[in-house]
């Protein structure tokens, strides 16, 4: 494994977000979802594809807070334009357990 410094980590925008809109996501070549994450007033509304299906149905996910990384550039995902990237963990089967803080936070809270 590579080491990285203080400096690279702290270059990463770790944002919590509220989950406030999940759609379907016919188009993604594995099944996944399309949020809408809600991040406050500083950061907004942000859009992300998640392959999230496996462990989360819809009504797990809405009102869900999650913490994603807002500061990459947007990226295209068949018609989705996609701004930020939800974390999760793989699992061994390869399902997804999405990252999450254990009390509630503010949302655009970074971590720190």
């Amino acid at each position: 494994m590579e080491t990285i410094g203080w400096d690279d980590f702290a270059r990463v925008e770790l944002r919590v977000g509220t989950i406030v809109a999940v759609e379907d996501f016919p188009q993604a070549r594995r099944p996944a979802w399309r949020l809408r994450v809600d991040f406050g007033a500083e950061l907004g509304l942000r859009k992300s594809s998640a392959q999230i299906t496996e462990l989360y149905s819809r009504d797990d996910l809405l009102g869900r807070q999650v913490v994603a990384v807002v500061n990459f550039p947007p990226k295209q995902i068949g018609p989705f334009m996609s701004e930020c990237l939800v974390s999760g963990f793989y699992r061994e089967d390869g399902a997804v357990v999405l990252c999450v803080p254990d009390r509630e936070v503010p949302n655009g809270a970074r971590l720190g």
